[in-house]
């Protein structure tokens, strides 16, 4: 009997492996920015996970920030997960900075591989959206700074994580190791990979209930082809592109009017840029020197001032653009390497392209005969002052010259007078 029950207890203890072998666990990665693409994929990824009945959902986070629209989403999303959230900051030497901070708090468990860093909350460093430049108003910067006081200690406090040191990630820009972030009870685990994340989950209460992860099929979900297209593209370097892309086409277009291409492709990067104006935390004051650039072009080129207007357009679109994102931003930095040889190509474009378009619309229209003067034709008799003929470009014309000229002699075609050419020779 003792037998017995000791050959039934090794046949269970045999099947916990399988068991656990059965049992999934969703993977997402975040590496950039935290953006409307990161929000959407978060989102989709815990409602896939719970859908799979998935274990728990691991989100691999490195991150240096992002917009504070898309980091509330995300929050909601993780507080209001159905399935177990669990942030695991890596790789080592990875972060979760500024959102990131705001994120790995939200999730039910907590995790950082070795030589990470969190913090480094404070509002200077998450982007408004939508053109909103707190930076440059107290009042402003102090009601931003102090509601993200309060969300951090809220999640902090949600979570049962250190409330204290959440502010003092927004208030003063703390920032802390793996290791550190550990011993305030910031995180929970500290993981060297993935595998033995997954053995310290194993057990742990969410929820009420144990999560069963050890030895887990890890399932991974990556961006849809439409998020990893909007997470490349929403980048200001990205959006200065469209703006030089939109102006360079609508005003080729005004200039060389009927041409068609460069118009539709300027209206569809106006549009672009304009949308990644509304998502990106653009500085309005950026934006109006830059357009203000393109008059000045624009006036410079139909009422020449001798490149006065053109030298100022050059310095109103440089500073513009040095001003059209933040530079202290570490997320959203247009960095000079795209800025000069933007400004450098634009002033070329307009001094260039605009100008002698603009020029050449200014010349009289010749058309018909008067395409023929200043071109060469051959004497076919002797021409003089009476008369005689001449072939132009397989014609017969008559012709006349004060200069007499030659059978077979080259002239060139002064003026039109009805059909006859008056004419000269060719030196």
């Amino acid at each position: 009997m003792t037998r017995l029950v000791g050959l039934v207890a090794l046949f269970w203890l045999s099947l916990v492996p399988a068991l656990a072998a059965n049992e999934t666990v969703s993977l997402i990665t975040i590496d950039g920015a935290i953006g409307p693409a990161t929000a959407s994929y978060v989102s989709r990824a815990i409602d896939e996970a719970a859908h799979n009945n998935s274990q728990c959902l691991v989100i691999r986070l490195n991150t240096p920030g992002g917009l504070l629209d898309s980091m509330e989403k995300i929050v909601q999303k993780l507080l209001g997960s159905p399935v177990p959230a669990v942030v695991y900051v890596s790789p080592t030497g990875g972060t979760a900075a500024s959102a990131g901070c705001f994120i790995t708090l939200a999730a039910d468990v907590a995790a950082m591989a070795p030589a990470t860093t969190i913090g480094a909350a404070h509002p200077v460093s998450l982007g408004l959206g939508g053109g909103q430049d707190s930076k440059s108003d107290p009042t402003m910067t102090k009601k931003v700074e102090n509601f993200a006081v309060s969300y951090i200690q809220a999640i902090a406090a949600k979570r049962s994580r250190n409330v204290e040191w959440a502010e003092t990630a927004v208030r003063d820009s703390a920032s802390i190791t793996a290791e550190k972030a550990h011993e305030l009870k910031v995180v929970e685990i500290i993981a060297p990979n993935l595998e033995d994340l997954l053995r310290q989950l194993d057990g742990r209460m969410v929820n009420g209930k144990p999560l069963k992860t050890n030895g887990a099929q890890i399932t991974e979900i990556k961006m849809s082809a439409a998020e990893s297209v909007f997470q490349a593209a929403w980048r200001p370097e990205v959006m200065f592109l469209l703006l030089l892309i939109a102006m360079y086409g609508i005003i080729g277009e005004i200039t060389t009017p009927g041409a068609i291409l460069p118009g539709v492709a300027g209206a569809i990067a106006l549009l672009l840029a304009l949308y990644m104006a509304a998502v990106l935390p653009v500085n309005v004051t950026g934006l109006l020197l830059m357009a203000t650039a393109v008059a000045l072009f624009i006036i410079d080129a139909y009422a020449p001032t001798h490149g006065v207007l053109t030298a100022g357009g050059i310095v109103s679109f440089f500073i513009g653009s040095l001003m059209l994102f933040d530079p202290r931003d570490p997320v959203f930095r247009l960095s000079l390497q795209y800025i000069i040889p933007g400004v450098v190509l634009t002033a070329a474009f307009f001094v260039l392209v605009v100008g002698k378009g603009v020029r050449a619309q200014r010349l009289p229209v010749r058309t018909g005969q008067e395409t023929m003067i200043g071109k060469t034709g051959s004497a076919l008799t002797a021409i003089d002052a009476s008369g005689g003929k001449m072939l132009f470009e397989g014609e017969y014309w008559n012709a006349i010259s004060e200069v007499p000229v030659q059978i077979g002699q080259a002239v060139s075609i002064k003026s039109i007078e009805g059909l006859t050419a008056k004419v000269t020779p060719k030196v």
